[in-house]
């Protein structure tokens, strides 16, 4: 067999596709010479796939475990049917392939979190241990591949791993963020105050400077509390994403009457493509970082208002986008003590 590293050597079915499209891919945990093996210790399920299957399952932590594990069972790795997207797991290195041992800075023991989707990824799960819904994070005894293109980050040892780990699973949100705004710009996060929203408001707070202004949108005055003792925002609003005319008022409202330069959307639901939209003076930029965007609907709900907006997919990964987003959590206490006491 001809080994691939983007890993097509695992596809199953259907057969000249890339492992996160393919249906099923082979989770058999004898590796090739290309890949390394990883002893897992819990997968950090994205937050709109965690959501819809918590819905579909009517909040039932052991109905949560059976749909994790029909799931892996059928396609050889944690893809959600619905929203099509992972997430991300760590565990230690248990081997690695001969032919990339020289290729990667890694060592058989060493602890890491896996950068790429687990909705490529090759993954086995002997037991789920736990489930712990608030941070969406699952606990199991299993084994995963990386192929020998895979990125992944080795936890640093001046942090709890559970708060790395956080971080990590949106590493790509404020690494975005730092390359896409400008000095003087209004950039309009939508999700403020959630995993990735705070990160990106605080890269966005740092980008923008004085002359700049970031609006951070929540769904509920508890998320306003938290938003406003962060101080990373000039401005917030309590508004529903799912209603882009509200947001778009309540936009305007706080801000002059003037649409905004950038909107970066972190929620976890479906249908807040307009919402990100509407509020985007003509030459924005629009970013859709959640997994739960449509981008039919943004395409086309974009052209029916006559929007003139560069939209960007959100891309999970940018260069040293782990770096970056741990550097946020070290530097600034605020941010490190709300993931600690949140999500860690």
């Amino acid at each position: 067999m001809k080994l691939c590293k983007y890993g097509t050597h695992r596809v199953i079915e259907p057969k000249e596709v890339l492992p996160q499209p393919a249906n099923r891919i082979s989770n058999d945990m004898n590796i090739y010479d290309n890949e390394i093996l990883i002893d897992v210790d819990a997968l950090n399920i994205d937050s709109a796939s965690f959501t819809q299957i918590e819905e579909e399952c009517s909040g039932n932590v052991e109905k949560i475990k059976s749909r994790i594990l029909q799931i892996v069972n059928e396609k050889g790795k944690m893809q959600n049917p619905v929203t099509g997207s992972g997430g991300m797991l760590i565990g230690r290195v248990e081997k690695i392939g001969d032919s990339v041992s020289d290729k990667v800075d890694l060592k058989e023991g060493d602890k890491i979190a896996t950068l790429v989707s687990l909705s490529l990824t090759p993954l086995k799960i002997d037991e789920i241990i736990d489930i712990k819904p608030e941070i969406d994070r699952v606990e199991i005894k299993g084994k995963a591949i990386l192929f020998e293109s895979g990125i992944y980050s080795v936890l640093p040892d001046d942090m709890e791993e559970t708060l790395a780990l956080a971080a990590l699973d949106v590493a790509g949100a404020p690494a975005q963020t730092r390359k896409l705004a400008k000095k003087g710009e209004t950039v309009l996060i939508l999700g403020a105050a959630g995993k990735s929203g705070l990160l990106c408001c605080y890269e966005a707070k740092k980008a923008v400077g004085q002359n700049g202004k970031v609006i951070g949108l929540v769904r509920n005055q508890k998320s306003k509390d938290l938003l406003n003792y962060t101080g990373f925002c000039n401005e917030i609003v309590v508004a529903d994403a799912k209603n882009p005319t509200q947001v778009l008022n309540e936009v305007l409202r706080v801000n002059d009457g003037k649409e905004v330069d950038i909107s970066i959307n972190c929620v976890n639901v479906e249908n807040t493509e307009m919402s990100s939209i509407l509020p985007v003076r003509d030459e924005g930029i629009v970013y859709f970082f959640s997994m739960a965007t449509s981008f039919t609907k943004a395409a086309l709900g974009a052209e029916g208002v006559g929007k003139d907006v560069t939209m960007i997919i959100g891309n999970g990964y940018t260069k040293k986008h782990a770096d970056i987003t741990l550097e946020d959590l070290r530097e600034c206490d605020t941010l490190r003590n709300i993931f600690k006491d949140l999500y860690a």
